[in-house]
């Protein structure tokens, strides 16, 4: 699968010309490859060239690939997380990105607790109110945040969004600098430590990049089309 290595190569030029152009530093933006649908053997061809961040969408998947593939893998839970799921996305996942609820946020916090682990998580907030979308909406993220103030068994990361699709670029900008915003009025306000911003994907990272991101989650311009 030389052509995801190619590919691979071709979005880390990107991300750094990016990175460059918004003045930061060339370590400040964590690469995801999104694998979701793709078998292990294409993640094992980005592995191979140093690639050691992936996101998956279904736990199920996240969880077959963890058992086939090197241990070094950092894997990312990114899909919408149904509540019978969390035992294994915590058994999994190194960082879950799509929080977006008081109990959900609850329960990946005892089930840690019980079964020895710690993941990271990001609270999901659905900046741009589409219905379409999961996430919190920007009122109930402040319950959320002081949830994670309580929180004994994991520790919150950052914020996570999703950008709508085919908008201009200034509404864009307008969903990436809100989550910005917001996550820095939370840390003054709640005391929290919230370093990352999950934000970006294929169609608009180097956007999200300009605007803070520290993590993008790229699938379809790594593994291409599904």
């Amino acid at each position: 699968m030389k052509y995801i290595q190619e590919n691979l190569a071709i979005v880390r030029e990107r991300v750094a010309e990016a990175v460059k152009k918004a003045g930061r530093d060339s370590q400040s933006v964590k690469l995801i490859a999104v694998s979701k649908t793709f078998p292990a053997e294409a993640v094992q061809s980005a592995y191979d060239v140093e690639q050691r961040l992936f996101g998956e969408n279904k736990v199920q998947d996240l969880a077959l690939k963890n058992a086939a593939l090197a241990k070094d893998i950092e894997w990312h839970m990114i899909g919408h997380l149904q509540s019978n799921k969390v035992k294994l996305a915590v058994e999994n996942a190194d960082y879950i990105h799509a929080v977006d609820s008081v109990k959900l946020l609850q329960r990946i916090d005892r089930l840690a607790g019980e079964l020895g682990r710690s993941p990271k998580v990001f609270l999901e907030i659905n900046i741009s109110g589409e219905k379409s979308k999961f996430g919190a909406d920007t009122e109930l993220v402040r319950e959320l945040a002081q949830a994670a103030t309580q929180c004994e068994n994991i520790s919150v990361a950052g914020l996570m969004t999703m950008a709508p699709f085919g908008v201009p670029e200034d509404e864009l900008r307008f969903v990436f600098s809100s989550l910005r915003k917001l996550r820095d009025n939370l840390q003054t306000e709640f005391n929290l430590d919230l370093p990352e911003l999950s934000m970006g994907m294929s169609g608009d990272f180097e956007i999200a990049i300009e605007e803070g991101a520290t993590m993008i989650r790229v699938g379809t311009s790594i593994f291409g089309k599904r």
